[in-house]
């Protein structure tokens, strides 16, 4: 088992290949399908950019952000280095409207970017990553690797804006914390964290530093949910309950991850939905229970849930289900599956991000769906790809708020509502952290034959643990936190 705060997790469990592109690895060549959770293949990517001259950057301007990422797997290697690279070659301001942000345009134009460093667990993975950045911009980032990198980074660029986060889940919290503490902003994958009292730490500390925390929560700006948010939650009147899932494949558990023991299906993807929800209508949590399986990977020797739902009832009388697993077989013809349905009051809203009315089929290659929405490339006069997307989209709002506060002299109070804060994260890992714990005793207690009576309140007192199968020993109550969510 890796040490608390260390990397030892992070490497695959096996050198296969799929449609997933590996940890610090590379992704397969000829996989034609993108989507949120694999990226874009940096070698198909890199072959189309060397074409291209390379335009040498004008000397940096004083008004220059530095950036640092940790992590250059399936997310920090594809999303995160891509998007930096652009930034990094013509700026911000190109890809503010996209965002209605382009007010900002005249006075963030100036603002040059410069990703000067890149940490991985390995020397292999992240020299892998700095060549390709060096393809696409002609800069090589400082390169890192080891049991904590993110540290050596801090200690060597004390002027240090943005350290972007790309760590496996368990790894959130220290790298977070090391970056506030040295008055770094952080940019961190989804969740923020997986404990509501790290949660906590973070939130103060960002505020004591006056340090913005911003949340990757990019299905917040997927077209369709922006038409949902704005337009189609107020049409189908007030929510009665709905169901959200997102299934991924079963490549992510057995090889892509070595972590997924640490983890689970609902605490790696499920806080997109959770925050999703929020997102549309504000409401907190007030209950929720959870219950797990594990059937499939323990064939393979991984002591990991299959696949977890948790219900959870909100505070305007909402009840949602959320459904995710990562034992997709490899044929299915999405990247993943994924979607969410509202019944309202006065209608109901459903929404398949899986299939978008897009689908090819050729010969040996099956029947297949793509999601071009997420992350694409648009050809530039001169043919070099730019990257954009709503997951680009989720970054640049928080670079954005970043900028604000730096060189437009705003308060953090003043650019929260533009990004996804530690503050709205906060809610989304108290939803993980309890449960997790009502998971597992329900768990238990299936494996018994008890059924699956656990459940978790959220109130003014915390959160609390309701098991009446302790009522035997007069603990049926136990409360896991103290504080008002």
């Amino acid at each position: 088992m890796a040490e608390p705060g260390s990397w030892k997790s992070i490497v695959s469990r096996s050198g296969q290949t799929g449609r997933l592109r590996h940890y610090g690895g590379s992704p397969p060549v000829d996989n034609p399908v993108e989507n949120e959770h694999t990226g874009n293949s940096l070698h198909r990517t890199a072959a189309k950019l060397q074409t291209h001259p390379i335009v040498t950057p004008n000397p940096v301007m004083e008004r220059t952000i530095k950036i640092a990422l940790v992590g250059a797997g399936m997310f920090g290697g594809d999303v995160h280095l891509r998007a930096y690279a652009d930034l990094q070659r013509f700026g911000i301001a190109g890809q503010l409207a996209r965002l209605g942000f382009d007010k900002y345009s005249r006075e963030l134009a100036p603002v040059k970017f410069e990703l000067v460093a890149a940490a991985t667990r390995s020397q292999k993975s992240t020299g892998h990553s700095a060549a390709a950045f060096k393809e696409w911009t002609g800069h090589s980032p400082k390169q890192y690797s080891g049991e904590t990198p993110w540290l050596d980074i801090l200690r060597d660029f004390p002027d240090l804006d943005v350290l972007a986060v790309a760590t496996p889940d368990n790894l959130h919290t220290p790298v977070i914390l090391a970056a506030l503490n040295k008055g770094a902003h952080v940019i961190t994958e989804k969740p923020m964290c997986l404990d509501i009292a790290e949660a906590d730490q973070i939130i103060e500390l960002a505020k004591k530093e006056n340090c913005v925390v911003a949340v990757d929560m990019h299905k917040r700006y997927d077209p369709d949910h922006l038409r949902i948010r704005e337009d189609i939650a107020k049409r189908i009147g007030e929510p009665l309950y709905g169901t959200a899932y997102l299934e991924e494949p079963l490549e992510v558990s057995t090889s892509t991850f070595k972590w997924a023991e640490q983890s689970d299906p609902f605490s790696y993807v499920g806080p997109h939905w959770v925050d999703l929800i929020y997102h549309y209508y504000k409401s907190k949590p007030v209950s929720l229970t959870a219950v797990g399986q594990k059937k499939r990977l323990v064939r393979d020797g991984i002591n990991a849930y299959d696949a977890v739902q948790v219900r959870v009832d909100f505070a305007n009388g909402m009840s949602i289900n959320f459904h995710n697993n990562w034992i997709t077989p490899p044929d299915f013809e999405g990247p993943v599956n994924q979607g969410h349905e509202i019944v309202g009051a006065d209608g109901k809203v459903e929404s398949d991000q899986q299939y978008r009315g897009f689908r090819w089929w050729n010969k040996g290659g099956g029947s297949r769906t793509s999601n071009n929405h997420f992350t694409r490339d648009v050809k530039r006069p001169e043919g070099s790809p730019a990257y954009v997307g709503y997951g680009v989209d989720s970054l640049i709002a928080g670079l954005v708020a970043i900028c604000r506060i730096k060189f437009l002299n705003e308060s953090r109070d003043a650019v929260a509502e533009i990004y996804p804060t530690a503050e709205e994260a906060r809610i989304t890992v108290a939803i993980v952290h309890a449960a997790r714990v009502v998971r597992d005793l329900n768990f238990k207690y299936l494996s018994e034959g008890k059924g699956a009576p656990v459940t978790a309140r959220f109130g003014p007192d915390g959160i609390t643990i309701i098991d009446p199968n302790r009522a035997g020993e007069g603990t049926v109550f136990q409360r896991i936190y103290e504080r008002a969510i």
